[in-house]
């Protein structure tokens, strides 16, 4: 009995000494989400979206969404939506290639302003990735830090990467405060805003977790996804930078995703655009 009374008294020491290393639970910082419309895309070609002719004849329209999250050491600005050029247009624009059919109603500038804010009052800018409907009005944001995946960087904005991609550089080509990670990045340092390094749609392709006390756990997919059937048949784009590092990516997303009990949004879905909070001017 002495001895089984000690083995407690032991074991409870133990479990106390982990406890005490973790510490109490902190309160959750008080950040908000808004997301905006930077736009919508018609996928006129769907099967571009798989490595198989699955869909073929079909066409989807997306949402094309960028958020702001305010927190209480910042602003973080995510995604910027298609370019600004369409704003006014008076019908929507089809590239010669005719793969997608693009348009934009509202700026940057007086989406901001239905939530009080400015340019200047966005600290930080990350782009789940630089393809052409996620980079729209980033050049807006020279005064902003760009949190970018080093690999993403290189894809993009150097050497010769320059003259392969113009286009992707020019879109981006302003944002000289630069601050290159590589892997995963708590934005704030307290895990309520941390970029998630989900590379192979491109080789610095990313994700975004948010822990809210209002909204829980939610994962911005980024272009992981672009649909809820690729999601649930694991299809990769055929355009994709590398075909195994998405499955790869798609297996830690849905591992992560469990293990946080994260909802998940894909940004380019409508229902789930609609589903998350908006500011008042764009509330349907």
């Amino acid at each position: 009995m002495k001895r089984l009374i000690l083995f407690t008294l032991a074991l409870a020491a133990i479990t106390s000494c982990k406890q005490s290393k973790k510490g109490p639970e902190l309160p959750k910082p008080e950040i908000k989400l808004y997301t905006f419309s930077g736009g919508t895309v018609v996928a006129n070609k769907l099967e571009l979206f798989s490595q198989d002719n699955t869909y073929t004849g079909q066409s989807k329209e997306f949402a094309d969404p960028f958020y702001v999250i305010s927190h209480p050491k910042g602003n973080l600005m995510w995604d910027a939506g298609l370019p600004e050029w369409l704003v006014g247009l008076p019908e929507a624009f089809t590239p010669p290639d005719l793969a997608f059919t693009i348009s934009r109603k509202d700026s940057v500038i007086n989406q901001l302003a239905s939530i009080g804010m400015k340019l200047e009052d966005i600290d930080f800018i990350s782009l789940s990735h630089t393809h052409f409907d996620h980079t729209g009005h980033a050049n807006v944001f020279a005064g902003s830090t760009w949190i970018v995946q080093e690999a993403e960087y290189e894809y993009v904005a150097s050497g010769e990467a320059k003259k392969r991609r113009t286009e992707y550089y020019n879109a981006i080509k302003s944002l000289t405060n630069i601050k290159k990670i590589n892997g995963d990045y708590d934005v704030f340092g307290d895990g309520s805003v941390v970029i998630k390094f989900m590379p192979g749609h491109t080789p610095g392709h990313q994700v975004l977790y948010l822990d809210m006390p209002e909204h829980g756990p939610l994962l911005l997919s980024g272009d992981l996804y672009h649909f809820y059937e690729n999601r649930e048949y694991q299809r990769v784009p055929s355009f994709n930078s590398d075909v195994e590092q998405t499955k790869e990516s798609m297996e830690a997303f849905e591992d992560f995703a469990e293990e946080e009990e994260a909802k998940v949004y894909l940004q380019h879905a409508k229902r789930d655009f609609e589903k998350l909070p908006k500011a008042p001017k764009y509330l349907k």
